[in-house]
């Protein structure tokens, strides 16, 4: 870790920030480690470290990959100007070799729609991680019938673990499948995969893709995540992987112009809450006035009035989040708070009372 001028982006990490008395800032060690960084204030100017960032490979497989030159504008466009990210889009048509180009076929046991055919993808994807083709090889089941690893899989095996522990995608190449029938993608995987060293992300169309496709490259040890975004169903995948890959990048370092913007936002931290409103000037607005606390300076009192606020939204809101909180590191005022909107606090975690 070195200080002084640097030339490369790479090479850098901003000032490290401070929000209420604490603050955080995401160092890679080594350039694919991502740790968590607290000091407190001390009323002194904040240090500046830096460090070696190794910037993200970004693989996006599509029929559309014209769709994701959005990609070059805002954030996102700067993070690849600086080196922060790497991203290629690929066309999965280039993959085929009838005078059609043809990526899907009829779905096996009839139906509507057309499912995407795995030799297509697979040739794809082999290219794309270095992989050579193999035959899985059929497993029988105690009954002696046949089944293939694609029923060993039921889905429950990609939660992400605590925010505590070690993401296993750290530095790894994760292949990712938007499917709406999959696990919901939470701020905490976006978090864990944010450490990942590459992700490929396969945008299926039409009815899906041939469930052998994730089910094969799991069998090679690659690691696979299906995720769904919403309990909806899209016509393709293309804005699944834009919200997960928004979600994801803007957790690198130096990829928001203010690290403080993410250090308190929904969804994020071990005790997570919906986040509390925001305002800007000017004070009143057509007769409507921000929160009159929020204009006194008293930073002790704006924290507990933003706190307070945040707890009775999550209340009112997603009270789910409200019963996963961890009591022990609730504070007195959150106890308080929440004992107020009608929860009992004594035990691991809060109840709502009948």
């Amino acid at each position: 870790m070195t200080g002084g001028k640097v030339t490369r982006w790479q090479d850098c990490l901003a000032a490290l920030p401070y929000t209420r008395q604490r603050c955080f800032a995401a160092l890679w060690e080594t350039g694919d480690v991502k740790l968590p960084f607290r000091i407190r204030r001390s009323g002194k100017a904040v240090p500046t470290l830096f460090v070696r960032l190794k910037d993200m490979k970004i693989d996006i497989v599509s029929v559309f990959p014209e769709y994701f030159e959005v990609l070059n504008l805002s954030l996102f466009g700067k993070a690849q100007s600086k080196g922060l990210v790497e991203v290629h889009a690929h066309n999965l048509r280039d993959w085929t070799h009838d005078v059609h180009h043809s990526v899907d076929d009829t779905p096996v046991g009839g139906g509507a729609g057309m499912v995407m055919k795995p030799e297509v993808w697979a040739e794809c994807l082999d290219d794309l991680l270095g992989l050579a083709p193999v035959e899985v090889a059929p497993m029988l089941s105690e009954s002696g019938d046949s089944f293939n690893c694609n029923d060993a899989y039921d889905g429950k095996t990609q939660e992400s673990p605590d925010s505590d522990t070690t993401a296993e995608a750290q530095g790894s190449t994760v292949l990712i499948f938007p499917n709406p029938s999959a696990p919901l993608f939470t701020q905490r995987d976006a978090t864990e995969l944010s450490h990942a060293g590459r992700l490929v992300f396969g945008c299926g169309r039409y009815e899906g893709y041939d469930a052998r496709i994730p089910a094969y490259y799991r069998n090679q040890g690659v690691d696979v995540r299906e995720y769904s975004i919403g309990d909806y169903v899209l016509n393709g995948g293309e804005v699944a992987v834009s919200v997960m890959l928004e979600a994801i990048t803007r957790l690198l370092p130096g990829f928001m112009g203010n690290p403080d913007s993410i250090v308190e936002e929904s969804y994020t931290g071990g005790n997570a809450l919906l986040e509390h409103r925001q305002y800007t000037k000017p004070a009143t607005w057509r007769g409507m006035a921000v929160p009159d606390i929020l204009l006194s300076g008293d930073h002790g009192k704006v924290d507990r009035f933003r706190r307070d606020e945040a707890l009775s939204r999550t209340d009112e809101i997603r009270p789910d989040l409200i019963e996963r909180l961890d009591c022990r590191a609730l504070d007195k005022a959150d106890r308080k708070t929440l004992m107020a909107l009608g929860w009992e606090v004594s035990g691991d975690h809060p109840r709502r009372l009948d």
